[in-house]
C-alpha cells in the first residue's frame, strides 16, 4: 500500500491541523490541513490518496478517517506527557545559574522555587515577539530599575531567555538596577548593550563573596587529552586533534613553582602552562610552551569560540564591603570565561569605602581564555587595608579592579581610573598570573603587575603611576612612547625571583623616579639573595635595550650620585665569598642610546659593581 510521510510539530496537531469532511469528486473524504510555516519534528505515516497542494492540504479516504483521527489524539497526548520533560531537559541550562525556563500560556513572569531555584516562564506570544525583535531587555521581564529594588532575579532571567534563543540583551538607557547580596549570578552569552543604564552592587550584606554578578561564558565545555603525557619547551606541534582551535591548560601537580618568598610566602604553585593549539595541533608560535614537562597529572583542552561577543557601556557601582580586613577576597564581579570578547566604554566606580575591609580580586576578572579586549573603560583603585600575612608580619593587601589569570592576548586599550593613580592610599589597578601576550595601549593607570609571569608583555603610549611596572616571566618585555612614575622604571618583582627569562626594551620613554619626590632612582630594581628556592632558574634580562629615556631625577637627596641602571639586587654579595645556593643568572649585554637627565648626572650601572661587573654595557 502507498504510504505518505507528514513531518508536523505536536503543537501543531492543536493549533494548526484541522480534520474536517469535504466532498470531492461526489466522494466523501477526510482533509488533514497543516500550517505550511513549520519546521518539521515528527513523522506521521498514513495511507497515501492524493499528494499535498500547495497549501498543506491532504486528501484522505475515508479508511484512512480514523487512523488519522487517533494519531492526532496519540500525539497529543504525548506532547502533553513529555512537555515538562522536554522543557525541564533543555531549558535548565547553564545548571550553575539555577534557572528553568517554561513557555506557558500565563503571562511572562519570574519567580523563586524551592532551593532558590530561578523560574522563568515565557508566553508563547512573547516568544515571538523577542525572538522577532532578536533583543529583550530587564524590563521585559519585569526589572524596575528604580535603584532601590533587587532586580538581580529579572537579569538573570533575562540573560538566560537571551542565551537560550540566541538574542542580545539591552539595558534600558537611564535606569538604576539595585544588586543586592544574593547568590546570584547572570550567564551572558551574547552580545550585551549596557547602556548609560547604572548597576548598584551593594557588598554590605553578601551570601556569597565569590559568586561573580556576571560570568561571560560559552557554551564551548573542556574536554581531556588523554594521550599526551609529556611537553617541551618551544614544542611546536601535539600529536592530538581537535575539533578547532583550542585553549590548552597543562599542569604537573607533582613540582611546584613560585614558591613566594618573603612576608607572603607560601609553598608555590603547582608547574603550570596554557597555550593555543590549532585543529592540527599545532602551537601558537606567538605564545609558545615555556616550561618542559617530563610528566602531566592534567591537561584539558577549551574550544575557542570563533565569534566575537561584545559588551558596551554600563555605569557600575560597587558599594564597598565591610568585613575584616583579612584574604577573603570578594568576586562581585563580570568574570569573563570566554574567548573573544570585547568590553568597550564601561565604568566601574566604587562608594562608601571605611577605614576597614576585604580586598577584591578585580571588577573585571578575566580568565581560561584568549584574545580579550578591554577599551575606553573607566575603573578604579581600591583603598588600601592592612593585615597580618603568612610569615606573621604586617603586610598590606593586594586588592584590585583588573585581573587576568590563565589568558592570552588580553589588551587594554585607552582605559583610565577614577582616581589619582599617584595616590598610593590606593593599591594599584591590575593583578596577573600565568598570562601570555599582555598589553596596555593608551592607558594611565596605577599599575602594571605580573605576580606569577607573563610570557609577553607589551605597554605603549601610556603613562604609569605610584606602582610602576612589575613583571616576572620570559620572553620579551617592551615599554615604549610612556611614562612611568614609580620608584623604579620596572621592577622585577623579588618575592618571585626577580626573574625575566627574555629581553627588556625602553624605547621612547620618560622616567619620573617615585613621581618627583627626592629617591636615589634606578631604571630597573629587584632582589636577589640567592638563598631561596623559587622552583624554577632566575634570570635577569639577558638583553636590556635602554633608548630615547628622559630621566627627570631633579628632585633628588643630597648625596644623589645619578640614576643607576640596576639597583642593589643584593648589599651582601660584594666579593667571591659570597655563594649563592640558588645562582643567579645575570644580564649578558645592556644598549643604551640617548639617555639624558634632569639632574645633568649620567646613567650608571649600579651601586653594587661587583655584582654586575661582567654585564657589557654599550653606548652610542
Amino acid at each position: 500500500m502507498n504510504q505518505l510521510t507528514i513531518s508536523l510539530l505536536p503543537f501543531q496537531l492543536n493549533a494548526s491541523t484541522r480534520v474536517s469532511k469535504q466532498t470531492s469528486n461526489q466522494k466523501a473524504v477526510t482533509v488533514l490541513t497543516c500550517d505550511d510555516a513549520f519546521e518539521p519534528q515528527l513523522d506521521i505515516t498514513i495511507p497515501k490518496v492524493n499528494a499535498a497542494n500547495s497549501k498543506g492540504i491532504f486528501f484522505l479516504d475515508e479508511k484512512s478517517e480514523y487512523t488519522i483521527l487517533i494519531m492526532r489524539y496519540t500525539l497529543l497526548m504525548f506532547f502533553f506527557l513529555t512537555c515538562a520533560f522536554v522543557t525541564q531537559a533543555q531549558n535548565q541550562a547553564p545548571l550553575e545559574n539555577n534557572v528553568v525556563i517554561t513557555s506557558q500560556e500565563q503571562k511572562t513572569h519570574v519567580y523563586t522555587g524551592d532551593n532558590e531555584e530561578l523560574h522563568v516562564n515565557v508566553s508563547p506570544k512573547d516568544v515571538l515577539k523577542f525572538k522577532a525583535a532578536g533583543t529583550v531587555r530587564y524590563s521585559d521581564f519585569g526589572a524596575k530599575g528604580d535603584g532601590k529594588t533587587d532586580d538581580i532575579d529579572l537579569i538573570v532571567a533575562t540573560h538566560a531567555f537571551a542565551n537560550m534563543h540566541g538574542l542580545s540583551v539591552k539595558a534600558d538607557n537611564g535606569l538604576s538596577y539595585y544588586i543586592g547580596g544574593k547568590n546570584r549570578t547572570a550567564a551572558i552569552r551574547t552580545d550585551t548593550d549596557f547602556g548609560t543604564a547604572t548597576f548598584i552592587i551593594d557588598d554590605t550584606e553578601v551570601k556569597n563573596r565569590s559568586a561573580s554578578v556576571f560570568t561571560v561564558s560559552s557554551d564551548l565545555k573542556p574536554f581531556k587529552l588523554e594521550t599526551v603525557s609529556s611537553l617541551k619547551r618551544n614544542q611546536k606541534k601535539i600529536d592530538v586533534s581537535l575539533p578547532g582551535q583550542c585553549l590548552i591548560t597543562v599542569t604537573d601537580s607533582n613540582i611546584k613553582q613560585y614558591i613566594r618568598f618573603g612576608p607572603n610566602q607560601n609553598n608555590g604553585s603547582s608547574k603550570t602552562d596554557i597555550f593555543v593549539a590549532d585543529k592540527n595541533g599545532n602551537v601558537d608560535i606567538n605564545a609558545p610552551i615555556i616550561w618542559d614537562f617530563g610528566q602531566i597529572t592534567s591537561i584539558t583542552a577549551l574550544p575557542i569560540d570563533e565569534r566575537l561577543l561584545k559588551i558596551t557601556g554600563g555605569r557600575f557601582i560597587t558599594i564597598a564591603n565591610k568585613d575584616e580586613s583579612k584574604y577573603t577576597y570578594y568576586n562581585r564581579n563580570i568574570a569573563i570565561r570566554r574567548s573573544h570578547v570585547l568590553v568597550d566604554g564601561l565604568q566601574h566606580h566604587i562608594s562608601d569605602e571605611g577605614d576597614h575591609g576585604a580586598p577584591y580580586g578585580g571588577f573585571i576578572n578575566i580568565g581560561e581564555c584568549a584574545y580579550v579586549t578591554v577599551k575606553n573603560t573607566i575603573l578604579t583603585g581600591h583603598r588600601t587595608y592592612s593585615t597580618i600575612g603568612a610569615a606573621g608580619k604586617p603586610v598590606k593587601m593586594g586588592t584590585y579592579d583588573l585581573s587576568v589569570n590563565r589568558a592570552l592576548n588580553v589588551s587594554f586599550v585607552n582605559c583610565s581610573q577614577t582616581n589619582d593613580i599617584n595616590d598610593n592610599r590606593y593599591w594599584g589597578i591590575l593583578g596577573s598570573n600565568f598570562c601570555k601576550n599582555l598589553l596596555y595601549d593608551s592607558c594611565t593607570l596605577s599599575r602594571f603587575d605580573a605576580h606569577q609571569g607573563v610570557a609577553n608583555a607589551t605597554i605603549r603610549n601610556s603613562t604609569l603611576g605610584h606602582m610602576g611596572i612589575n613583571a616576572i616571566g620570559s620572553g620579551r618585555l617592551t615599554i615604549e612612547n610612556s611614562t612611568g612614575r614609580g620608584r623604579s622604571f620596572v621592577n622585577l618583582r623579588p618575592d618571585y625571583g626577580s626573574t625575566w627569562q627574555g629581553e627588556l626594551v625602553i624605547r621612547n620613554c620618560v622616567f619620573v623616579p617615585a613621581n618627583g619626590k627626592p629617591v636615589n632612582a634606578s631604571v630597573i630594581s629587584g632582589s636577589y639573595s640567592g638563598q631561596h628556592n623559587f622552583g624554577y632558574t632566575c634570570y635577569m634580562p639577558e638583553r636590556i635595550t635602554i633608548e630615547n629615556l628622559r630621566i627627570e631625577d631633579s628632585m633628588h637627596p643630597d648625596n644623589y650620585q645619578g640614576p643607576a641602571i640596576f639597583s642593589n639586587f643584593n648589599p651582601e654579595m660584594t666579593d667571591n665569598t659570597y655563594k649563592e645556593k640558588f645562582p643567579y643568572v645575570k644580564t649578558k649585554e645592556v644598549i643604551l642610546k640617548n639617555i639624558t637627565t634632569t639632574s645633568k648626572k649620567a646613567l650608571r650601572i649600579s651601586d653594587n659593581l661587583f655584582m654586575f661587573k661582567d654585564i657589557k654595557v654599550k653606548t652610542n
